[in-house]
């Protein structure tokens, strides 16, 4: 059997078998260059708190230990659940394309030696006590992470063996385990409380109003809220001073809700007029509305760009046309970019729901909610627009917790910033009673257990999607450039869904 009809028997299989055995949980691990889907499998011991267990095959290509580790996984997951030693992992076939690998990854993830940064990030992530690896490993994978810290997080140890036939009664052996320094990491970060998480990001994120963006200007919002008003202050007042903004983009757009922000807590006129002079950009010079709000370039991002800007203006001067203009451009979005799945596609040139391209619209509409007064006659509309988003994005939540880089292309990567966004709007619902909380609740917890794994404590991220604007195939999102590292637009976002879950 060639390598080609190998791997589509053995993906079959895979499939069956997450589809009969309850007790497996399936994750999607990476892609390959040529787009195959990696796959991992879960199964819980009767204590979260015991032994982690990855047993990895297939690292050189799939392979008889393939098939072997696959039939263990069944084979566990029918044991009682009193009878699991261990919390088990599982990757049966690791390289499904038999490329090169290398550890650590080099180049640029995913788009350069996607197998071996999805192998290695999603390592981290899971924070094993120990990697089992069951057949040939060229690339030194054992090496690395025992050596290493896996994405940032310690390093595991790890055994080797040549087939399945002895793990089977090695597992009782694995019961004792210590955690290992990855696993202790993963334990430190989920410790934290989210006002721990929120002023460890208000540390760094924040500082740099420059360019007053959405990008800085959501980590000031972050420390405006956490009390930090005086010293905010300070980074706004050469703005607040001159008395304008040139508003030249929906980034710079967003960028004065901060001033926003200010305004509300501090009731600075300086601040206020700065959002009222950025909304009435959406009128012309007789003060009619134009058909949308400036500078939406046909993206999806707009939904959040202008229309709570609006609300605020709205709100600090009393005129019920910022309302109007708010609903009038959410409208014109959703013409020009709502799918009938449901799902935004980011822009007309490719039919693709981005991930930060639906996060964006599901804040929008929480931010408009939040302040939108319920008399209008636009209100009941918003409302069912963002009830009916929400339970469209909560299906492609995966087993992680997390969206999509492409929403529904699975194996593309778990992006954070965007489960992030889309956390902050479950929870504006679920504290207003816009959304039901035996849905959402569950949905939210992941959210939070995700985002604080993939946060360190000086600040650094997993999985977060650089800036990214309009692009013009599947292929070109695919391949957006995935962080590791700090990000300011991470920083501020996850800054405002710890603040909000406080």
């Amino acid at each position: 059997m060639n390598r080609t009809a190998h791997t589509l028997v053995l993906a079959a299989l895979l499939l069956v078998t997450a589809k009969s055995t309850a007790q497996v949980s399936s994750h999607d691990v990476g892609l390959t260059s040529e787009r195959e889907l990696i796959r991992a499998f879960s199964i819980t011991a009767s204590s979260e708190s015991a032994p982690r267990v990855l047993v990895i095959a297939g690292l050189d290509g799939p392979s008889p230990a393939s098939q072997q580790l696959q039939s263990f996984v069944d084979q566990y997951g029918e044991r009682d659940l009193a009878t699991r030693d261990v919390n088990l992992l599982a990757i049966p076939i690791a390289n499904p394309g038999e490329e090169i690998l290398t550890f650590p990854p080099e180049g640029q993830a995913y788009g350069e030696n996607p197998v071996s940064h999805a192998l290695w990030r999603w390592t981290g992530v899971h924070g094993p006590d120990l990697i089992v690896i069951v057949g040939d490993d060229a690339a030194r994978f054992s090496e690395a992470v025992s050596t290493l810290a896996v994405a940032g997080f310690g390093s595991i140890e790890v055994q080797s063996y040549s087939d399945m036939s002895s793990i089977s009664g090695q597992l009782t052996e694995f019961s004792d385990l210590a955690y290992s320094p990855a696993r202790i990491e993963v334990e430190r970060r989920l410790a934290r409380s989210p006002r721990e998480l929120a002023e460890q990001l208000a540390q760094i994120y924040g500082h740099d109003f420059s360019t007053p963006a959405y990008v800085p200007g959501m980590g000031l919002i972050g420390r405006l809220r956490l009390g930090q008003v005086p010293a905010v202050e300070e980074q706004l007042e050469n703005y607040l001073s001159a008395g304008e903004v040139v508003v030249s983009n929906a980034s710079l757009m967003a960028g004065q809700l901060a001033f926003a922000e200010f305004g509300r807590l501090s009731g600075d006129s300086r601040a206020i007029d700065l959002v009222v002079q950025a909304a009435n950009l959406g009128f012309d010079e007789n003060g009619a509305m134009l058909e949308s709000m400036p500078f939406h370039n046909e993206m999806s991002d707009s939904v959040f760009m202008a229309p709570p800007l609006l609300v605020h203006a709205g709100l600090f001067t009393g005129e019920d046309r910022y309302f109007d203009m708010a609903a009038r451009h959410v409208s014109f979005m959703q013409n020009l970019l709502l799918r009938e799945d449901g799902l935004y596609r980011h822009t007309p040139l490719a039919d693709v729901a981005w991930s930060r391209g639906n996060a964006f619209p599901a804040l929008g509409l929480a931010f408009v909610l939040s302040d939108f007064p319920t008399e209008h006659p636009a209100y009941p509309g918003l409302l069912n627009s963002y009830q009916e988003h929400l339970l469209t994005l909560i299906g492609y939540q995966n087993s992680d917790g997390l969206w999509h880089q492409v929403l529904d292309y699975r194996g593309s990567f778990p992006e954070l910033s965007s489960t992030a966004m889309i956390g902050i709007a479950i929870k504006r619902g679920l504290d207003r009673g816009w959304l039901d909380e035996t849905t959402y609740r569950p949905v939210l917890d992941a959210i939070w257990r995700a985002v604080l794994v993939r946060t360190s404590f000086s600040g650094e991220f997993i999985d977060v999607c650089t800036s990214t604007g309009k692009m013009p195939t599947l292929e070109a999102y695919l391949d957006r450039p995935a962080i590791l590292g700090v990000d300011d637009r991470a920083g501020g976002m996850i800054m405002n869904l710890a603040i909000e879950i406080d």
